[in-house]
């Protein structure tokens, strides 16, 4: 789907979110950019910089620096698999491996039927629920190679898959436009989601009477 009228509109509507500096937009108009196309394409690139009066060469700096901006087409779902140490040890490389088998694809690649696209990633800052992966930028955490075919599978048949901290899993489209700050009324999804697991540490530092951040004892 190329870029249209509308998409322009909503750059322009980005835009006005940063009204002391305006290249400050830059970021989520990439993110707008890649929900209608599925990745940052040179016409992308060409529109941004035309909007906020950069060069082409400025946009595509930004558009190379960061992993989650691709350059080329991502498949419906994109999904991520932390190969850092402590997911790759506790079974984020066998996940990686088993599923870029499964799918006849390597690392930062797509499925001829533009279903899916897989990657390695690094570090999510999940290790408490280690090996983590995500959909579509929602994490799915505490994953084997049995539980990510089974998510494989029901997102190839169109069923439902509840990511384990948001909202269900929709495509990566979805969830860009999303990220360029389009409200998609899912924002309390997921619920609270600091259970005990995660909250250890910090509940055994109150029980120490360890002094936090801001030196008291709470």
């Amino acid at each position: 789907m190329a870029l249209t009228e509308e998409t322009r509109t909503e750059l322009l509507e980005i835009i006005k979110r940063y009204p002391d500096q305006a290249r400050s937009a830059l970021n989520p108009m990439l993110h707008l950019t890649q929900s209608v196309e599925g990745y940052v394409s040179p016409e992308a690139i060409e529109l941004c910089a035309e909007l906020l009066e950069l060069t082409p060469a400025e946009v595509s700096a930004v558009a190379t620096f960061y992993t989650m901006y691709k350059r080329r087409p991502v498949g419906k779902h994109l999904i991520g698999v932390c190969v850092n140490p402590q997911c790759g040890i506790l079974g984020g490389d066998e996940i990686f491996s088993s599923l870029c088998s499964d799918l006849g694809i390597g690392n930062d690649e797509t499925t001829e039927d533009g279903m899916f696209s897989i990657e390695k990633i690094e570090c999510q800052a999940a290790c408490t629920y280690a090996p983590s992966t995500t959909v579509d930028w929602e994490f799915m955490d505490d994953m084997s190679v049995d539980k990510m075919r089974d998510v494989v599978a029901k997102l190839r048949a169109g069923e439902t898959v509840e990511s384990t901290r948001g909202p269900v899993i929709r495509d990566f489209r979805a969830t860009e436009r999303t990220i360029a700050g389009f409200d998609d009324g899912l924002g309390n999804a997921g619920g609270n989601n600091a259970d005990a697991v995660m909250l250890a540490g910090l509940n055994v530092a109150k029980a120490n009477g360890m002094p936090d951040v801001d030196g008291g004892n709470k």
